[in-house]
């Protein structure tokens, strides 16, 4: 247990986004062809008596909040990745977020990406 919570305590997110009692943390994860693989773990925070607990399960009015939490996390990841050249190929390893572990529903089809334009 202890070796967990040293782990713990050594990683932490690169980034958060939080509105109101929703909460994004960013996690990068360096890939074994040198690049760069994001990752977000959504949570809603709540109070329990005295002790903040959190935890991944939604209701109906907090899901608009938590959608605009989940758009600023991709807006933020987004910015981070290098533009692609046009004979670089498309998905994780080239830098781009998505799902990557058991559990996460990822398109993984690498039919492009949004971008906000800069003007």
């Amino acid at each position: 247990m202890q070796n967990q919570t040293q782990t713990q305590t050594k990683n932490k997110p690169v980034h958060e986004v939080r509105l109101g009692m929703i909460k994004a943390a960013i996690w990068k994860n360096d890939t074994e062809n040198g690049g760069v693989r994001y990752s977000v773990n959504l949570q809603r925070i709540y109070k329990d008596g005295e002790e903040w607990k959190h935890t991944d399960y939604f209701g109906r009015d907090e899901l608009l909040l938590l959608a605009k939490v989940a758009d600023l996390a991709h807006t933020w990841i987004c910015e981070q990745v290098p533009e692609r050249t046009p004979g670089q190929g498309q998905g994780q390893a080239s830098g781009e977020a998505g799902g990557g572990g058991a559990g996460h529903a990822g398109g993984g089809s690498g039919s492009g990406r949004w971008r906000p334009s800069r003007s």
